[in-house]
Parts: structure tokens; C-alpha cells; sequence
């Protein structure tokens, strides 16, 4: 067995998080956070607070408490915002990342791809990075490219960069792969997308949680991520877009909160980001979501990446080391290994590790084309976090040598 990975200074986190432990009391090992992180009770206090003595409206009552939770709500914008290294005036709130590309292509993408215009996508996409473009190829009459992966299982950066064109409207790419864990290199992406005129839509959920971010820095267009999986809770994501794209663009969806002005004869609306949230918001949620990001600042996302990485390369160094399991992805993947065991399915995989308090993925983790390029029906998922230690490596090593001997 390898030795223990150097975990640098982050200090054990696990106590911060009540859902780390069995109803016995014994440890959970969690290694699913790619899918949805675990709470810290920080984050869950500030959700009993802002439904309970804090809780009011937003942006309507002339009350003390409605005018408190609306600075918390638009407090909870500027948060979010600043983690990414954004404007809190270029911050729209969403449903989740989902939501958020969503918005995007029935706002930006109606009213910028049209027929014989060109998306480009890449073969390791979450499901929902493919299925809105496809819907707005399918209606306007525009084409979908997809991008090959390297060896290693990254973007193939060369090979899109052959691929642009200037009919190529907007390039859309995962910045960390939810299963491969690969990074791109997101300046380059933007660079290459900027040249032939097309924008660059990053989908941000496995980068987010897991390492620095700056949209400034990487240039992109548009930038989506998900609470959930930012130790947050479910329900409410975000969009981020350069000022000067979503002051153009108009709104999606028609209710309250996102009007200037209302008559039978005409309707004016509100500004961005309120002009794309409509109906009362996800207020609690969105208070919670910025205490999220605060308890990952605080942490620092620079040791969070390298305890994560240590993780990685040492669990990746003990898969490899059994002639039957096949790793994916590439060594400097960000906080995931997806591997498979000849012979036995991650289904089975999966329910034999919960016996022994392990939890994984076991599937095709909403990446089926992926799944078809890798050659395989499905792949095992460990994934870490800012909790996560070499007693969840060794618990799941320990689970995996079992399911073998069972399999004989």
C-alpha cells in the first residue's frame, strides 16, 4: 500500500460535518461529493436563522425585517459574485447550473444562433451542457460539433482549435469533467473561442467547491455552478455573465420582481440580474448558499485543491496497481477518480462498499456519451472534498478488495 498522502494544513474538517457519521456513530465515508457535497453546521445554522428569526420577504416589505432580509439576500448576490471574482450586477440567481444554461440558451442562444450557425461542444459534457443546446439546434436550425478528448482523457484544445470556425457561435465546455475530473485550460478555450467570434459558456460545477476561480482572469462569457455541491444547499445556483451581455439580453421567464412597469397595453422590466428572477426568490437558499462560499474561503480553496489532489494521486496509485481495475482520466485530475473492475459492475461495486459505510457512484453520471467514447456501460466514482482523509481511502480499498474476493 502507498503511503498516506501529505495533506499539507488543512486541519480535520470532519467534526464541522454532522452528516459524516451512521445513526450507530460510526464514520461514513463519503466519496460522492461530485454529485452533492455534505453540509458543515455553519452552513446549516445559517439556514435554521434565515428561516426562523431572521425570515421575511425581499425587495416588497417596508418592514424592518423585509428590509433586513433584502440586504441579506442582496449581500448573498455580492458574495457569491466576489467568490468567482465577478460583480454582484452580473449575478443572476438560477434554480442550479442546470437552470442557469438554460437561461442561457433560451435568452443569449435565441437570439444569437440561428440557422447554419455552429456550437461547439466537448465528448466528456454533463448531459446538462448537451440537451439545451441540442433543443436550440433542433429549433433554429443550427449544428452541433463535439470535441475529442487527448489520451489522457482532457478536452482536446488542438483539436478544437481545427474545429472553429467563424459560423462557431459559442463554445461550451465543462471546466473540470464530473467524471474524468480533467481541467481545462480555460484561458486558452477562451482565447480560441474569442478568435472566430464565438463566446465561452463554462459549466463551473466541479471547479467551483474545488479550486480558485476568476472570471476575469479566464475570460470567459458565461459561467454557471451549483450551491449543492459547494457545500450549500439544493435548489439554487448561479449564472454569471460580463455586464455588457446580460444588460442585452431580454428575460426568460414573466412574473413579479422582475418588472420596472405593468399595464395591459405594455410592460417594461427591471434591470439585470433582477430582470431574470421572477417570482419571489430563493431567498433562504440564496442567504445559505453565500454562507457556503464564506466557510470555503475561509478554509482557502488553495489548500482545498492540494489535500484533494493528494487524495488523488494517492488513490490513483492503488487502483493502478491492480492488473483488473482500468483508471480513468488524467493523473492531475481535480479531486476524482473514475475507475471500473473487470468482471464486476459499479453497481455492485457500489452495494457492497454501502455495507461497510462507503459511499460511491456507481453509473454513467449524467455523461452517457461519455460513457459510449470510454467504451464502457458505466464507471465507479470516488470524489473528494475538504473532508475527506486517508481513512476514506483506506475503507474504500479495504471494500473494494472484499467485493473481489466475493467475485472470486
Amino acid at each position: 500500500m502507498n503511503a498516506p498522502a501529505n495533506l499539507g494544513q488543512l486541519r480535520d474538517y470532519r467534526s464541522d460535518f454532522p452528516g459524516l457519521v451512521t445513526g450507530e456513530g460510526a464514520p461514513w465515508h463519503y466519496l460522492d461529493t461530485a454529485a452533492t457535497s455534505q453540509k458543515p453546521q455553519a452552513v446549516i445554522d445559517a439556514m435554521a436563522r434565515a428561516l426562523g428569526e431572521d425570515y421575511a420577504t425581499v425587495h416588497r416589505g417596508i418592514y424592518a425585517r423585509s428590509a433586513n432580509m433584502t440586504l441579506g439576500y442582496e449581500n448573498a448576490r455580492r458574495t457569491i459574485a466576489n467568490f468567482i471574482g465577478g460583480q454582484e450586477d452580473e449575478l443572476v440567481f438560477t434554480r442550479g447550473a442546470t437552470e442557469a444554461i438554460n437561461l442561457v440558451a433560451n435568452t443569449w442562444g435565441a437570439a444569437n444562433i440561428g440557422a447554419g450557425d455552429r456550437i461547439l461542444l466537448s465528448q466528456l459534457e454533463h448531459h446538462s451542457n448537451i440537451v439545451p443546446w441540442q433543443m436550440l439546434a433542433q429549433r433554429t436550425g443550427a449544428h452541433i460539433d463535439v470535441c475529442p478528448l487527448t489520451d489522457d482523457h482532457q478536452i482536446d484544445l488542438d483539436a478544437a482549435e481545427a474545429m472553429l470556425t467563424e459560423r462557431h457561435k459559442l463554445v461550451a465546455f465543462g471546466h473540470v469533467s464530473n467524471v474524468l475530473g480533467s481541467v481545462l485550460d480555460a484561458k486558452r478555450a477562451a482565447d480560441m473561442a474569442h478568435k472566430v467570434g464565438a463566446a465561452l459558456l463554462l459549466d463551473g460545477c466541479q471547479s467551483a467547491p474545488h479550486m480558485p476561480v476568476d472570471v476575469a482572469s479566464l475570460t470567459c462569457d458565461f459561467y454557471v455552478f451549483s450551491a449543492h455541491k459547494l457545500y450549500g444547499p439544493t435548489g439554487i445556483g448561479a449564472l454569471w455573465a460580463r455586464k455588457t451581455i446580460l444588460d442585452a439580453l431580454p428575460p426568460w421567464e414573466g412574473g413579479g420582481a422582475m418588472i420596472d412597469r405593468v399595464t395591459f397595453d405594455k410592460t417594461t422590466y427591471a434591470p439585470a440580474p433582477q430582470r431574470f428572477e421572477a417570482g419571489t426568490p430563493a431567498i433562504t437558499e440564496a442567504i445559505t448558499f453565500a454562507a457556503a462560499a464564506d466557510y470555503v474561503s475561509k478554509v482557502g480553496l488553495e489548500q482545498i485543491h492540494a489535500t484533494e489532489s493528494a487524495l488523488v494521486e494517492r488513490l490513483r496509485g492503488e487502483l493502478s496497481a491492480m492488473n483488473d481495475v482500468t483508471v480513468f482520466g488524467p493523473a492531475d485530475s481535480a479531486g476524482i477518480v473514475s475507475f471500473a473492475i473487470d468482471g464486476i459492475h459499479p453497481h455492485d461495486l457500489g452495494t457492497i462498499l454501502d455495507e461497510a459505510n462507503v459511499a460511491i457512484r456507481a453509473g454513467h453520471h449524467c455523461a452517457q456519451p461519455l460513457m459510449d467514447y470510454l467504451g464502457v456501460p458505466a464507471t465507479a466514482r470516488a470524489s473528494f472534498a475538504l473532508y475527506s482523509d486517508d481513512q476514506d481511502i483506506d475503507a474504500l480499498l479495504e471494500g473494494i478488495a472484499r467485493t473481489r474476493r466475493l467475485f472470486g
